[in-house]
């Protein structure tokens, strides 16, 4: 078993109430490390060293050049450990070792692109309408900074979060997922390599009702970056609304993927499995509504459930591997459950809907390929987030039923449209309400673009020059350079 501390001003911690809590391996259905169960003590000394460390601490006196060099040696620390760190995520997640190999290698980006922007965000000189004032504008941290991971892709949202708000000076408590911590305490033993300042970045480990809530609602907790469900989310906005804290939330999607007669269908086919089949459809993005246009409604499907019927299930380690576990078996049952209500309401199963328990499979938390036809788009299958491998298939007529469907849902975080008319591409990105609208590809991001929701999918924006901005305040300097203020009692 693997022993995992918290992380707290620098040095490893063991949890002060003496307790500990294992995280599973879901391709063997076992135990594999044990995690300091953290309390609210724990969080209080974790936000006491971040706010030292942004107020006295050397990372205080920084200039943001000196902050954007260390992103750029964090990013460098990264890419050297990252088959390291990407083989502690497979363990802890039991997502596809090519998939996290292949994140842990992009993720040093994120600390290159917002070590560089640390030192180009600029404040304003006001042009005054009254005379004798310099007025300009100066952007400061927004403060410390609680930063809440989930369990599908731990480090790889982590650094969406992280490096903009080191880049805009804040220090951060981190409390990442009960079920895949590892590897955020993993990388926390990178951060004295990389010349991280104790108290920047601390990391406690634990539960929602104990951590999560603490950190949430401690004092000097000025923002709260989270990524999650949007159940969740809304007790976070509705907690953080109390103190008037800032929030980044990214949330939940059922995301339409929308093919139009048009289309290259070969190249849809494979960007319609990809969407929901690649990562177990554990991800915020999944494309888990297909909406294709009924003259090719029976060609397509026949086309994705051939696809999706050839991955092969196994160890996630394994590069031969495609489909891999369910994360938790909480989350197992999940997608079980939703497989029963799909069919109770009517859906008819094209492709899977049972455990996968083969020789493969060890003894892990496996279900098959799931595809259902005969959708409508008023089914709790269409409407609720599954978070697993289970397609829901829908018709649609024209342009405008299209746009309708992929819109009569409470969340709006992506989208996927794959036609061969220009014009059309525009038309419906411009309809379709979501944070992100992919056209003839699917689940792409970058360092480079905004990414976040609409409606139930969340607030505020991740990547792109935007996101430092989440980080920062603005102060408004007034300079009287003329006479000294007046008596406010003479009047003239």
């Amino acid at each position: 078993m693997q022993h995992y501390t918290m992380f707290i001003d620098g040095e490893h911690h063991e949890p002060t109430g003496g307790e500990w809590f294992t995280t599973d391996d879901p391709y063997r259905g076992a135990p594999w490390a044990e995690v300091a169960k953290g309390n609210a003590h724990d969080v209080d000394a974790a936000v006491q060293a971040a706010e030292r460390a942004l107020r006295t601490g050397p990372w205080s006196e920084f200039t943001a050049s000196q902050r954007g060099a260390l992103l750029r040696n964090l990013g460098d620390v990264i890419a050297d450990n990252a088959r390291q760190l990407a083989e502690t995520e497979v363990r802890d997640n039991g997502k596809l070792f090519t998939e996290m190999h292949g994140q842990l290698q992009y993720v040093p980006q994120w600390f290159y692109y917002y070590g560089g922007l640390a030192d180009k965000v600029e404040g304003t000189v006001v042009p005054m309408d009254k005379k004798g004032f310099f007025t300009y504008t100066a952007k400061e941290p927004a403060g410390v900074v609680a930063v809440i991971t989930p369990w599908n892709s731990p480090l790889l949202l982590l650094a969406w979060k992280l490096a903009p708000a080191l880049a805009a000076g804040c220090t951060v408590v981190i409390k990442p997922s009960e079920f895949t911590s590892a590897s955020t305490i993993e990388l926390a033993r990178l951060f004295h390599e990389a010349g991280l300042p104790p108290g920047v970045v601390n990391v406690v480990t634990g539960f929602g009702g104990d951590v999560g809530s603490a950190l949430v609602e401690h004092p000097l907790v000025r923002k709260i970056s989270f990524t999650g469900s949007d159940a969740t989310g809304r007790r976070i906005n509705e907690s953080a609304a109390r103190d008037f804290k800032h929030v980044s939330l990214e949330l939940g999607g059922k995301s339409p993927n929308i093919v139009f007669a048009d289309a290259d269908l070969d190249a849809a086919v494979n960007g319609v499995v990809s969407g929901i089949f690649a990562a177990t459809g554990q991800t915020c993005i999944a494309g888990s509504r297909l909406l294709v246009q009924d003259s090719i409604h029976d060609e397509v499907v026949r086309a994705v459930v051939d696809l999706a019927g050839s991955a092969r299930m196994g160890d996630p380690m394994d590069e031969s591997t495609q489909v891999g576990p369910i994360t938790t078996p909480t989350q197992h049952a999940k997608v079980l459950d939703y497989i029963d209500i799909a069919q109770s309401e009517g859906a008819q199963l094209a492709l899977g809907g049972k455990v996968a328990s083969g020789p493969e499979c060890g003894s892990g938390w496996f279900v098959e390929p799931t595809i259902f036809t005969g959708v409508s788009n008023d089914m709790r299958i269409a409407q609720e987030e599954v978070f697993g491998p289970v397609l829901a298939v829908i018709p649609f007529h024209d342009e405008q039923e299209a746009a309708a469907l992929a819109n009569d849902s409470r969340y709006g975080l992506g989208a996927g449209v794959w036609t061969g008319d220009i014009g059309r591409a525009f038309r419906m990105s411009e309809r379709i309400r979501s944070g992100t609208v992919w056209v003839n590809t699917y689940r792409a991001v970058s360092y480079l673009a905004p990414f976040g929701g609409v409606k139930d999918s969340g607030i505020g924006r991740e990547n792109g020059i935007g996101a430092i901005h989440e980080y920062l305040e603005d102060k408004t300097v007034w300079i009287n350079t003329e006479a000294p203020t007046a008596n406010p009692f003479v009047m003239r």
